[in-house]
């Protein structure tokens, strides 16, 4: 009994086999497909971009097994990059979600074979309702390709599992191919990394996306540069940011009353004017910076908050530790 049980509970003897030459293997075969991929483009992408871009609904991505994954990543690039797209699953489409894809949308409709049964409803709709549809298979003459306004062709290509049935370069391909025209439709939008964060406000990528607008305060710290220090003293007090900024008679920024300077006219400090204690010229941001220049300017300069101005006047006010509560720097 003690042998069967130790026998049961020994952990099994694992052969050393060099796993990392089959990783090299997959990956090479998949990016000569790639290869293959790009050498493959021709005006048909080109088109099939226009056709995205003359959209006035939706690109509706849909596709069964694999490519139903493929295709969900597809719509969440375009989603999130300008180009507005849901993904639909065929045998949802079938029983009810058709109605969902309008004659102002598009079809991007994925498929290796061309001959996914699943599809065959959504791609009767599309043909029904004169929605334009865009195919993306490997074979030429199939059902998809034949059917579609627009036909993406993927080249031939091995698969990398070895025995030519598991999708792996396939998907690898379609996945590019939607991230090729996800890129293309950005560059035609002049779509930046501000608009991005219009779609992708959250996580450590919208936080990097901030900006200095979306983080600075509009309650400021000012007083004008001939008002007393007795009084400038009770802004800086009640404000509580540890500082004041001066402004001269146009409400231009002309300067900064910190800490730092207060120790440095400490004698007869009271009968100064905030002109003779503060410092000239202070460093200052705009509000559609990015905040993380905001804080990169600060390390630099061994600050810790800037004035945030449009055309030298100020509108607001930033601090290391609103730039670090939003998980920036």
């Amino acid at each position: 009994m003690t042998s069967s049980t130790t026998d049961m509970t020994a952990p099994a003897s694992v052969p050393e086999t060099d796993y990392s030459a089959t990783a090299r293997r997959v990956i090479g075969i998949e990016a000569a497909g790639l290869v293959a991929l790009a050498d493959s483009l021709d005006g048909e992408f080109s088109r099939a971009v226009a056709m995205i871009l003359a959209t006035k609904g939706r690109v509706i991505v849909s596709g069964m097994g694999k490519s139903g994954h493929i295709g969900r990543k597809i719509a969440a690039t375009l989603a999130s990059t300008g180009t507005p797209a849901y993904f639909v699953h065929p045998a949802e489409a079938s029983h009810g979600d058709l109605g969902m894809i309008t004659e102002s949308d598009l079809a991007l409709v994925l498929s290796n074979s061309g001959e996914t049964p699943e599809l065959a409803d959504l791609i009767a709709h599309t043909r029904r309702f004169s929605i334009p549809m865009i195919g993306v298979a490997s074979r030429p003459g199939s059902t998809l390709l034949k059917q579609a306004d627009l036909a993406l062709v993927l080249p031939a290509a091995e698969e990398a599992c070895g025995t030519g049935v598991v999708p792996t370069t396939s998907t690898t391909m379609t996945l590019a191919l939607g991230d090729a025209l996800a890129v293309a439709l950005m560059e035609h939008r002049k779509f930046t990394a501000e608009h991005f964060r219009t779609f992708h406000p959250g996580g450590k990528l919208g936080a990097r996306l901030a900006t200095v607008g979306d983080l600075m305060h509009a309650d400021l710290p000012l007083v004008t540069q001939d008002t007393p220090m007795t009084e400038a003293l009770l802004v800086m007090s009640q404000k509580g940011f540890g500082v004041i900024g001066a402004t001269d008679a146009q409400g231009r920024l002309s300067g900064i009353v910190t800490d730092g300077d207060l120790r440095r006219h400490m004698q007869g400090l009271l009968e100064r004017s905030v002109a003779e204690v503060m410092t000239a010229s202070p460093s200052t941001i705009r509000p559609g910076q990015l905040a993380e220049a905001a804080v990169a300017q600060m390390y630099a300069r061994k600050i810790t908050c800037l004035f945030v101005v449009e055309d030298e006047i100020p509108v607001g006010f930033i601090q290391i530790h609103d730039c670090l509560r939003a998980g920036i720097g």
